[in-house]
């Protein structure tokens, strides 16, 4: 049986996580949706999603970098997953249990330390609840949360097959 090699499917999670990326930049710049602070935390998970496969495409690596690279990889889909899913749920919720506008965090470095502005941005506003577009009758961090699956399974089928390799008595075919 046929299995794609390590780097193809290693550019086929970076061209998905690109293809994903650059549909959030179309809904910003396109029909001009301002991303909320959790958008902007999901696309630095996104972005760091895709540099990690881009590099691994690159570097081609065996067994432990295989590994290390998908392990990365990984971590950085279900970061963003859970982002996702915290702006799924505070959707969920009625309005007036949500937080009033939180200040700027451009603003806040200077009076909040990191930790504050991390607990600040995934308590969340009322801008991640409110429901800008939709595809489907799905919201856009519904679509995110469904993307950042689909990326957490190709990752965690490259780590399986990192750990498979180290069952083979001889060398490993990755490529």
């Amino acid at each position: 049986m046929f299995l794609a090699g390590s780097r193809f499917i290693f550019f086929l999670a970076f061209a998905v996580g690109a293809l994903v990326l650059g549909a959030t930049f179309y809904l910003e710049y396109g029909p001009g949706l301002k991303p909320c602070w959790l958008c902007q935390v999901q696309r630095f998970f996104l972005l760091g999603f895709c540099f990690v496969n881009l590099m691994a495409y690159a570097h081609a690596p065996k067994r432990v970098g295989l590994w290390c690279y998908s392990l990365a990889s990984s971590l950085f889909a279900l970061g963003g997953a859970a982002s996702a899913l915290r702006q799924v749920w505070l959707q969920q919720l009625w309005p007036d249990q949500l937080v009033g506008c939180p200040p700027e965090v451009a603003c806040s470095w200077h009076d909040m330390s990191a930790w504050e502005i991390i607990s600040m941005i995934y308590r969340g506003s009322e801008d991640c609840a409110h429901v800008h577009w939709t595809v489907f009758d799905l919201s856009i961090p519904e679509l995110s949360l469904l993307a950042f699956l689909v990326l957490i399974a190709l990752g965690l089928f490259q780590i399986s097959r990192s750990l498979n390799c180290y069952k083979l008595p001889r060398g490993c075919d990755v490529k």
